[in-house]
């Protein structure tokens, strides 16, 4: 889900608010940014800004984050031996040397290794014949030497159809992707170099043709452009371009080979265009053109399309249509719309479409069978559980064998650690291909997950998923880290994290609170906390916290808060909303300056979801809860906010400049910036828990847990 403010600098949003520990000494004053008075004026409307010089990420800005950076140390130093605790604690947990599951794919497996210090992975693939060597076809590592930050795109599905070359986009600097391409064979890199683009270059049949897209001014992408091997890339034309600034797009490939698939997508409406791929020359051609409020997804298979749309049905059905009579006049149905099930992806099969759902807020896989019409449901054993059929990306499969009965699926949920199992849609049985290895004498049996439900102000039940160490007491004493999202029809996982045990041994209340603006109770349960109605999120939010103080998991003064990207807008929110009930709050990566970013030219993707600022009836109503905007003179929590220089940093360094400069109380409030990470924070994956350790010491000194 996206959040853009500068895609070229920044690419998807997720903000994490988290909560920090009152630092009664601190070792150093704060550092005091300067105000400079900047008038704004919207609808005969003047807000003040006293921070907006932070946009610019000149030398004086640098030195700024740098300040807070220095100062955040200075008050965590007492916190540095346990965060070297937690750190060993987590990476103790997880297998360094590790294999991903095998898929197959034309002849070969693919797959990738981790090997133990290396923070990034190996790809490899073997021949699909008895004791085949394994052949090296990408070792990040190599490629990641003397960058602080590397990062590939999803290669994998970039192998040309004659398994001989390899096109991949990489990134150093978390913006935009260079492609580069490799001969497989030689194991040579080829001459051609493509910079600018959005990294997942898609082969036609020919083999030295590809499809790749690019970004505009503001990091949208609004272009597909052709590209031949062996030309200079200044050459490649443009076979698409998208006009409206409301709508991003990408190209892929259709898990059949056949097509070619240029999707267009805003908040609301969703167009394709289709390209026989063994005729890249020739133009694409739209297979349902764009409405207003109609989504539809495509996949191929045989001479049908089969189409997930919400076309007459809000909470999605799967439809059918040949391939050349593609129009919606002439789709079919294949499965119904039904007001309690929320269909969200499907895949295709000769005898079967396997599909996640979402039913009663949970994740579940209907196997629909083609020839009768029936549905039979994988069944799970627990309450509260996520389960999804397995793909690389949200488009990209890994069941390339239509003919297979075989499904490849995974699950997890709040005490089990994400495993890969396959299921038979025709015998029902099931095989583990991978169970996710969780070290330091994990045991599941040790911990307990619930799902409880709050009631809002307007009677709407919001779920809530939560997990503790079995022998927990419901005294109001213990600590409790609630997370939320809230945002984009999105939902959240509810799966075991081998980070989150750190809390969990020491006594901490993991729950999450799945507010409106996710999807978990359908269409309409994002509808509800979207534009207009985007205050319910908030809210919510705030019901989930009182609902778990009144049944004594925890009491205000041990409750923390945490969300992430558009979470972080909640978390700035409630933090303004509801300042006593939360003992702290850490904010990640968070947007929370509404009312000058929406005006931003590249917000323009998300109207649909927050409103046009140009329309004072949205202006007004996002001015309300914009949490830039309504920073007052009163006492705050502690709170820890953290960004990446690559990111839309300022809005995190403005917000905490205003924090401190009005708030009224002597908690904590502290800014990281990592100086080389974007919006996901460092790119090796080892690297990435020393922040997460960081902020793990935040949340347990608050409470009062020094070891």
């Amino acid at each position: 889900m996206a959040y853009p403010i500068n895609k070229s600098l920044f690419s998807l949003l997720f903000v994490f608010a988290i909560v920090r520990t009152v630092n009664p000494v601190l070792a150093q004053q704060a550092p005091i940014a300067d105000k400079i008075k900047e008038e704004i004026v919207h609808h005969n409307h003047t807000r003040i800004d006293n921070y907006n010089w932070m946009v610019e990420g000149n030398p004086k800005v640098i030195e700024h984050l740098e300040a807070e950076n220095q100062y955040l140390k200075q008050v965590l130093k007492p916190t540095e031996k346990l965060q070297e605790i937690l750190y060993n604690e987590m990476v103790g947990r997880i297998s360094q040397t590790n294999v991903s599951v095998p898929y197959k794919d034309n002849g070969y497996y693919y797959y990738k290794r981790n090997e133990e210090g290396k923070e990034y992975p190996i790809y490899l693939r073997k021949k699909d014949v008895d004791q085949a060597e394994e052949e090296i076809i990408l070792n990040i590592n190599e490629l990641a030497a003397g960058h602080n930050y590397f990062k590939i795109s999803t290669f994998l599905l970039s192998i040309s159809p004659d398994n001989k070359l390899m096109a991949f986009g990489y990134d150093t600097v978390g913006s935009t992707y260079t492609l580069r391409f490799k001969n497989l064979n030689t194991g040579k890199w080829l001459e051609d170099e493509i910079p600018n683009t959005t990294g997942d270059p898609v082969w036609a049949n020919d083999n030295k043709t590809v499809f790749y897209s690019i970004p505009d001014s503001s990091g949208i992408s609004n272009k597909v452009k052709r590209h031949y091997l062996g030309e200079s890339y200044t050459k490649d034309k443009v076979v698409f371009h998208e006009k409206d600034q409301k709508f991003d797009m990408f190209v892929f490939k259709s898990k059949s080979k056949k097509y070619i698939i240029i999707r267009s997508l805003s908040s609301l409406s969703i167009e394709n265009l289709v390209l026989n791929a063994d005729n890249p020359s020739e133009e694409f051609n739209v297979f349902q053109p764009r409405e207003e409020g109609l989504e539809y997804y495509i996949r191929h298979y045989g001479n049908k399309f089969y189409i997930r749309t919400n076309y007459n049905a809000v909470n999605f059905r799967v439809m059918e249509t040949l391939e050349n009579t593609t129009g919606k006049e002439n789709w079919k149905e294949v499965i119904p719309h039904r007001p309690d099930i929320l269909v969200f992806n499907f895949e295709v099969f000769k005898n079967y479409l396997a599909v996640d759902e979402m039913k009663k807020g949970l994740r579940e896989i209907n196997i629909f069978d083609l020839k009768n019409s029936t549905s039979n449901y994988i069944e799970f054993g627990e309450d509260v559980y996520t389960a999804d059929v397995v793909k690389l990306t949200g488009v990209f499969s890994t069941h390339f064998d239509f003919e297979s009965d075989w499904l490849r699926y995974a699950y997890s949920s709040l005490t089990t650690p994400k495993g890969i199992y396959e299921y038979n849609m025709r015998t029902g049985e099931r095989r583990t291909l991978k169970q996710s290895e969780v070290l330091d004498s994990y045991d599941p049996s040790a911990y307990e997950s619930k799902r409880l439900y709050a009631i809002a102000a307007d009677n709407k039940k919001v779920p809530i998923s939560l997990v503790y160490k079995k022998g927990m007491v419901l005294n109001g004493e213990n600590p409790l880290l609630l997370n939320a999202y809230g945002a984009y029809g999105d939902y959240e996982n509810v799966n075991m994290s081998a980070k989150r045990v750190s809390l969990l041994d020491r006594g901490f209340v993991y729950a999450i609170a799945h507010v409106r603006g996710n999807a978990e109770l359908g269409r309409e349960w994002y509808e509800d906390g979207k534009l207009l109605n985007k205050k319910n999120t908030f809210t919510d939010f705030i019901t989930c916290a009182e609902h778990l103080i009144n049944e004594r998991y925890t009491k205000p003064q041990k409750i923390f808060a945490q969300g992430g990207s558009m979470g972080g807008l909640l978390m700035g929110a409630v933090a303004n909303m509801r300042p006593d009930l939360f003992k702290g709050i850490i904010a990640n990566v968070p947007v929370v300056d509404l009312a000058t970013s929406m005006f931003d030219e590249s917000m323009i993707y998300e109207y649909d979801e927050l409103g046009d600022p140009n329309i004072k009836e949205y202006y007004d109503y996002m001015l309300s809860y914009s949490p830039y905007d309504n920073v007052q003179a009163k006492a705050y929590p502690s709170m820890l906010v953290t960004t990446g220089f690559y990111d839309f940093y300022w809005e995190a360094s403005k917000w905490v400049a205003k924090l401190r400069e009005l708030k009224t109380d002597s908690n904590s409030l502290l800014l990281y910036t990592n100086m080389s990470g974007d919006h996901y924070g460092a790119s090796g994956r080892l690297e990435k828990y020393k922040q997460t350790a960081m902020e793990y010491a935040f949340l347990l000194q608050l409470s009062g847990i020094t070891e």
